[in-house]
Formats: structure tokens, C-alpha cells, sequence
């Protein structure tokens, strides 16, 4: 179990990181690249981002599954279903906002596509920022 959690509580603060770097740094600049190169920088970013996020995501959703169907001894089960929630915040928020506009710029870019990314990342970010609180909420559960 206590693979589990430290493969949980990594994983998901490797996703709070990358979060807070892609909510302040990358889309701020996503959001001023210029109407003709949006194409050809969104399909760079979506390949170079699925590289970064790919195994911590999976890590992180195979970990907090397996810590709400067998909460460590100590841990409230609300903890680790609490931490489910989050996850399910950050990948719907990807799926149903950052995605649509993530292809949006992809094949039809405007001008307004940067700074929806920028404002729609917001629920992504704080889910995952969430998400890392009460993995080290459930860690000190254990201690």
C-alpha cells in the first residue's frame, strides 16, 4: 500500500507542478501567438505536452482508483474519494473545456482561443492543486 500512496502523492504533485507552470507560463503565451502560426505551435504543443503529462496522469488515475476501493489503514474513505472528485474535476475540465479549444486552434484558430485556454484552465488547476493537498492530507493520515 504504501507504494500506492507514494506513487499517488508524487504523481499527482508532478500534476499540481505542471498545472501552475501551464496556467502561468505556457498559456499566457499561447494566448499572444499570432492568428497565422496557432496552427502549426497548437499542434506542437499538443504532441510535446502528451509526452510530459501522459505517465503521471495514468499514474495518478490508477492510484486514486486503487486508494478509493482500499483506503490505507488510518485514511477516511471521504479522504480518498475526495480525491477521486478532484481528478475527475481536472480530467472532465480537460476533456470538455481545454481539449474543444486545444483543436479549435488546431484547425480553425482565432484570436480569442489563447485566452479562453488561459481562463477555462482554471478549474483544472485548482482540481489539481486540490488533488495534491489531500494526497499529502491522506500521507500524514498514515504517519
Amino acid at each position: 500500500m504504501n507504494t500506492v500512496v507514494v506513487a499517488n502523492v508524487a504523481s499527482a504533485w508532478m500534476m499540481t507542478g505542471i498545472i501552475w507552470f501551464v496556467q502561468v507560463v505556457h498559456y499566457p503565451l499561447l494566448s499572444v501567438v499570432p492568428v497565422e502560426s496557432a496552427r502549426g505551435v497548437a499542434v506542437d504543443h499538443q504532441r510535446r505536452t502528451a509526452r510530459v503529462v501522459g505517465f503521471p496522469m495514468a499514474v495518478e488515475g490508477v492510484t486514486t482508483l486503487w486508494l478509493m476501493l482500499d483506503a490505507p489503514d488510518g485514511v477516511p474513505w471521504l479522504l480518498t474519494w475526495a480525491g477521486g472528485a478532484c481528478v475527475a474535476v481536472a480530467l472532465l475540465s480537460t476533456v470538455l473545456l481545454s481539449v474543444p479549444r486545444h483543436t479549435r486552434m488546431a484547425e480553425n484558430p482565432d484570436t480569442s482561443v489563447g485566452r479562453e485556454l488561459v481562463l477555462t484552465n482554471w478549474p483544472r488547476t485548482v482540481a489539481w492543486t486540490a488533488h495534491g493537498i489531500v494526497s499529502a492530507a491522506i500521507v500524514l493520515q498514515m504517519t
